[in-house]
């Protein structure tokens, strides 16, 4: 075919069209045995974990993963491994087929763990959150009592759980517990005519039931500590808010200042929580959507795995989201009351200005007529001061044949000076005030 030009391409194309593609469930034949663990690591402990991977594959002369993998499945010699990293955890699988005569009829079935180097298996970066042992059986393992012995052997019979899927040819019996080994335990009997992509599927979506479950429940800590901290916070409003009823103008500063502080108090607890509780939320309706994707059908005797959620997991869900409603409800509440108070302490300060301005305007107007009783008195004396240089004047004017004399001219000219006087003043006020204005 003849090569097209392509236009510029976007720098995460490729990486956004293989995500469809990321973690793809892997082909399972029975007999066979997992071991799923669930590793909750930081950011460093994840990266170690890449690098815990690699030293793994260079003992088996294998190509270590880059920096961008997320997902890594690798036969070493009949030991598989696969190895997931997610954004809060990181996920190994190990899985060993089972020869066709090996009977589970025994208290100590093989597991895949097992075949790991023990050394590497004990050092995997992280702390192990989940730990599950899924044996893929046929009949023939299951020895003269069939299933039922094998799950009574190897599952704890208070805690039972099971169902058909694949309508009805595959059985999943699990009891939800972890053992002696810290590991829990899962069956599965799967029927002659599932093909191996079709059990590779199944599994997947068992282990991601397990994986799921476990990540939602870490905010049941969180929840709990949640409560605590948001019972003595209520409190505290509660008493805050009847303080604020009989609080006086004094003592209003203090309430603003100790309600200031319960609020950072409450934020400070939102934001260390919500993130989990939104995780958990998300895990939860996760491990829904796996469980809807099994299409149970019963199995008589046994609880199916949605019944046992819904009995089991529901109220943990419940409680997270319960927690993480009254922390809102909280925050609400906390915001209104400082609202309130901050609104009644600017009335009064609002009041208080209202009252300054009164008391200056008053102390303006006296001022005002301060200001215009000194206008007068300045008339008065600079009138008398002219006049008297009027009537040095005159006096020398006389001698030279002015017909009046000094007196005569100084009483004439008290009138006009005042006048004169008065007017540059208010000439002068007028300018000043007027430009001002």
């Amino acid at each position: 075919m003849p090569v097209v030009p392509q236009p510029a391409q976007h720098p995460q194309r490729a990486l956004l069209h293989n995500e469809i593609h990321a973690r793809p469930p892997e082909s399972v034949q029975a007999p066979a045995v997992l071991t799923h663990m669930v590793m909750v690591c930081d950011s460093a402990q994840r990266e170690a974990s890449r690098q815990h991977l690699a030293a793994l594959l260079r003992d088996h002369h294998r190509s270590v993963p880059d920096e961008s993998t997320t997902h890594v499945r690798v036969d070493l010699g009949g030991l598989r491994v696969r190895w997931e990293l997610h954004t809060e955890f990181v996920s190994w699988t190990f899985q060993v087929a089972l020869s066709a005569d090996t009977l589970l009829d025994t208290r100590t079935p093989p597991t895949a763990a097992e075949e790991v180097p023990q050394a590497w298996l004990a050092a995997l970066p992280g702390q192990c959150l989940g730990c599950i042992h899924i044996w893929l059986v046929q009949s023939a393992q299951c020895g003269s009592g069939g299933m039922e012995q094998v799950v009574a052997q190897l599952l704890n019979a208070d805690t039972l759980a099971g169902s058909l899927v694949h309508r009805g040819q595959t059985q999943v019996c699990t009891d939800f517990a972890i053992h002696a080994d810290g590991c829990s335990r899962m069956l599965v009997q799967p029927g002659p005519e599932i093909s191996a992509p079709r059990l590779g599927r199944l599994v997947q979506r068992l282990l991601e039931i397990e994986t799921y479950r476990m990540m939602a429940l870490l905010g049941m800590p969180a929840a709990r500590h949640a409560v605590a901290v948001l019972g003595h916070a209520e409190q505290e409003l509660a008493e805050l808010a009847q303080a604020i009823r009989q609080a006086d103008r004094r003592s209003e500063p203090a309430l603003l200042d100790r309600l200031t502080r319960l609020a950072g108090q409450v934020e400070s607890e939102y934001a260390a929580s919500h993130a989990r509780f939104s995780a958990s939320r998300a895990y939860f309706e996760l491990v829904e959507k796996r469980i809807l994707d099994l299409q149970e059908e019963r199995l008589s005797g046994f609880l199916s795995f949605q019944e046992f959620m819904a009995r089991r997991l529901a109220p943990a869900r419940s409680t997270c989201e319960w927690a993480a409603r009254r922390q809102n409800a909280l925050s609400e509440r906390v915001s209104r009351v400082s609202n309130l108070l901050r609104t009644r302490v600017e009335i009064e300060q609002q009041q208080s200005s209202q009252q300054l301005l009164g008391s200056m305007n008053e102390r303006q107007a006296m001022q005002l007529k301060l200001q215009s009783t000194v206008e007068g008195l300045s008339v008065a004396a600079i009138t008398y001061y002219i006049t008297g240089l009027i009537s040095y004047l005159a006096k020398g004017a006389h001698g030279l044949g002015w017909p009046l004399s000094a007196e005569s001219t100084a009483a004439l000219a008290i009138p006009v000076v005042a006048f004169g006087v008065w007017w540059s003043l208010r000439r002068l006020h007028h300018k000043l005030f007027g430009a001002k204005h």
